[in-house]
């Protein structure tokens, strides 16, 4: 069975709302962005209901005229909406945005706005632990001793980049130099072209060279004499790529 955890009050009303109206043959949607857990939160409240996406018109045509109950997703990407008929039916549709309104709400019996992760922060501390100990064990880092609550999370696109940003952030802190060097040598080949190339790149090395050692040793004295250059170069340097 589908597992939802959240300690929104917003999406636990939802979940009170379908739970009271289960018995009732009231078509209702989830509208809300894209990777907030809408597909996730329908078939965690009808686990045995089958569910097709809006991507395909045919599919869901032939769905709804086999089935009574039936699960939605990517509403908004059915065409001719507006032929439709739900009459004894329980369509549980999910949605980026809401589209037609005045058609949404002749369908739906219940509209439901669902909140983004960056109104659930209790839900993404729980999340970012969840993708943690998958990436973790996809990645066979299972030895690394991690708190997921270090990690820097991107929430621009949800759970998409919630994911993205727990991956790239334990892929970067455990690469070997062998394993940087393949990555510098894929992008160099992809994207190296001009007369000038050699200077153009070479900020690829010395800005995270002396971005590390800044914050390592806090003193550009001390960085100077550990790269064994003169400071007044390594203060041209810090200026050229605007670390100053």
């Amino acid at each position: 069975m589908e597992t939802f955890f959240t300690t929104s009050e917003k999406i636990q009303h939802i979940i009170k709302s379908f739970n009271l109206t289960k018995t009732l043959f009231v078509s209702s949607i989830i509208i809300g962005e894209p990777h907030i857990g809408k597909k996730s939160l329908a078939r965690y409240l009808f686990p045995d209901v089958p569910i097709v996406s809006g991507t395909d018109q045919d599919k869901v045509t032939q769905a709804l005229e086999k089935y009574d109950e039936l699960i939605i997703t990517d509403f908004e990407k059915l065409r001719n909406q507006n032929n439709f008929d739900f009459s004894n039916k329980r369509v549980i549709a999910t949605a980026n945005y809401m589209g037609n309104a005045t058609l949404i709400d002749d369908l739906f019996g219940f509209i439901y706005t669902m909140p983004t992760l960056l109104e659930r922060p209790d839900d993404v501390r729980y999340l970012a632990n969840r993708f943690t100990q998958e990436a973790r064990a996809t990645l066979m880092l299972e030895q690394l001793d991690i708190n997921p609550q270090a990690i820097p999370l991107n929430l621009s696109k949800n759970t998409l980049s919630l994911k993205k940003s727990i991956y790239l952030y334990l892929v970067q802190h455990t690469m070997q130099s062998d394993e940087i060097e393949e990555v510098l040598y894929h992008y160099l080949l992809k994207h190296m072209d001009g007369n000038d190339a050699y200077r153009e790149y070479l900020g690829l090395y010395e800005k995270p060279l002396i971005q590390a050692g800044l914050k390592k040793f806090g003193s550009q004295l001390q960085l100077s004499q550990v790269l064994g250059i003169n400071r007044n170069t390594l203060r041209k340097k810090i200026h050229e790529h605007k670390l100053d």
